[in-house]
């Protein structure tokens, strides 16, 4: 699917989504819930950015967001009685902003297109460094059982992104990793993150340890 020119943009100050990755959300402000309805009568599309700090003083205006996001579509919707939305959005494509448009409530973007299509020595790198993923996931989760391994048949790609959403990485983290520059770069700089959290993980076992 080819993005638009101009999409809706939806700031969130914790949520960074990626391409191929499902995310549901819980739309409760009118803006958004305006958005969705616009959205959802034209071609499902939205962008996901992340609130850059401080965002906090100017929340209900135009606060500043990080140039990189990812547009996703809408692929399941639940209109509330009340006029709240329950979507899942499905990621897309990368874009980034050049500029935004103020003629809705909500935020209208400018966006160029980042695409992320790896080359074949970048896809066999990717399916090398599989297994190193991994195992520093387990090694870091906080269940170990055998059953929480990722199943094999996810595409390496997609575990990638996967992993860049849903680990337990901050907010800044995930920024950081959504803007490197394709998704081989991502999944190393995923493996550096989780190697730093072994060796927390690590490093606090024996903090807790008396040596005699």
């Amino acid at each position: 699917m080819i993005l638009p020119p101009t999409i809706p943009i939806f700031p969130l100050p914790n949520v960074v989504l990626f391409p191929n990755v499902f995310l549901p959300l819980h739309i409760f402000e009118s803006r958004y819930r305006a958005m969705i309805t616009d959205a959802l009568a034209s071609d499902r599309i939205i962008g996901m950015v992340l609130l850059q700090p401080g965002f906090e003083a100017n929340y209900e205006g135009r606060p500043s967001v990080y140039p990189v996001g990812c547009a996703g579509v809408i692929t399941h919707s639940e209109p509330l009685p009340d006029g709240r939305f329950n979507i899942v959005l499905r990621g897309l494509e990368k874009f980034r902003i050049i500029g935004e448009d103020e003629s809705r409530p909500y935020r209208l973007a400018h966006i160029e297109a980042v695409p992320e299509v790896p080359n074949e020595s970048e896809c066999a790198a990717i399916k090398q460094h599989r297994q190193r993923l991994e195992a520093l996931l387990a090694a870091v989760a906080a269940n170990r059982r055998p059953e929480s391994r990722l199943p094999s048949a996810v595409p390496d790609q997609d575990l990638v992104n996967a992993l860049a959403q849903y680990a337990a990485f901050d907010p800044i983290e995930r920024q950081a990793l959504l803007e490197c520059n394709g998704v081989l770069s991502r999944c190393l700089a995923l493996i550096e993150l989780l190697e730093m959290r072994t060796m927390a993980v690590g490093g606090a076992s024996w903090a807790g340890r008396s040596v005699h």
